[in-house]
């Protein structure tokens, strides 16, 4: 039987100008505390390739790449019933409170979502509040998602370019 799991608090800058948006923390990186913590996700690679920065090795430098590029990070859902951490396991969903995030940080103008299941997700709960606000869908920095990693990158850097 999945058990409930709760995602973690959004890292929200006030000057954030781009939001990136997964759907909901894997196993690895709920054990580890942070965002895409599974050492074959390419999420932290692809941001500091993007900038042309050193590889974020912990949470703080993790936090603080994010904050240098004015770029927030949360996930579609609060909450869920899961077993493992695939995104097709999502049973219950319970959806973050995006309204207050974007009254937060209102110079968020951009959406990028982490995989389809982000995308669904937050449309499915929350699509209303994008008005105003450009959006893409990319592809999951998941390893379960196989594209190439110099596709993924490539479209990553598209999208991030001010």
């Amino acid at each position: 039987m999945a058990g409930r799991i709760v995602a973690f608090e959004p890292v929200a800058p006030p000057g954030a100008r781009v939001l990136i948006l997964g759907s909901m923390p894997s196993v690895e990186s709920l054990n580890q505390g942070f965002y895409y913590a599974h050492p074959r996700n390419a999420f932290w690679r692809i941001l500091a390739e993007v900038y042309g920065e050193p590889f974020p090795q912990d949470v703080p430098a993790r936090i603080a790449l994010l904050c240098r590029h004015d770029l927030a990070l949360w996930d579609a859902l609060c909450s869920c019933e899961r077993e493992g951490s695939l995104d097709s396991a999502i049973r219950q969903p319970m959806p973050n409170d995006f309204s207050a995030l974007f009254s937060r940080c209102p110079g968020i103008g951009r959406v990028l979502f982490n995989g389809g299941a982000a995308h669904r997700l937050f449309m499915k709960y929350n699509k209303g509040v994008l008005a105003g606000r450009d959006w893409a869908r990319l592809p999951s920095t998941s390893p379960a998602y196989t594209l190439k990693y110099e596709r993924k990158l490539a479209l990553w850097r598209e999208a991030l370019k001010p």
